[in-house]
């Protein structure tokens, strides 16, 4: 900071004459240094994410794999996570089979599975109570909002009933009230 101070007060200005000038020699010497400094960033982390990333894809889409390393204290987003595998398979670090397209998958099915789940665990739940988990969960709603209704839960749960993930209403021992 003193140098720059030291340099504005001589009438300069504080940035490279190369880059300032766009001189290509300067835009190239910066933008190696940029992509050596990302590529030592993600090789001094990948221990943490890419055993994850390995197990998960390409069986899983990239924002639940985001999800689960967030949930581990990390801070990924969809987009950084892939990046930063595109660069380890450009650099022979990871296997370009990972970067293939995950299966789709309706995200309904993964809330009735969820649903489904905590119900299971815990048949005597209320609709409402289970609204409440899911939106302690920040579970968006199938229309993609954020607050839970009883009927959105009932919905869901009947879908499980019809694919046979719960066992039907005749079978289960306390009927669910909102």
């Amino acid at each position: 900071m003193a140098g720059i101070k030291a340099a504005k007060s001589k009438g300069k200005l504080p940035v490279n004459p190369g880059m300032r000038e766009r001189r290509p020699e300067a835009l190239a010497e910066m933008t190696a240094a940029q992509r050596t400094a990302y590529g030592e960033r993600v090789r001094a982390t990948a221990n943490q994410w890419l055993p994850t990333v390995r197990r998960m894809r390409p069986d899983h889409t990239w924002d639940d794999i985001a999800r689960v390393l967030n949930q581990r204290g990390l801070d990924w987003t969809p987009e950084r996570l892939r990046r930063a595998l595109k660069w380890m398979v450009a650099e022979r670090m990871a296997d370009a089979a990972l970067l293939r397209k995950s299966p789709p998958r309706l995200p309904e099915d993964r809330l009735m599975t969820l649903v489904a789940g905590i119900h299971s665990s815990n048949p005597n739940l209320t609709l409402r109570e289970i609204a409440t988990q899911l939106e302690r969960l920040h579970e968006r709603t199938p229309r993609g909002g954020s607050k839970w209704s009883p009927s959105s839960v009932k919905n869901l749960i009947d879908r499980a009933r019809r694919s046979a993930l719960i066992a039907s209403a005749s079978d289960t021992t306390a009927p669910l009230t909102g």
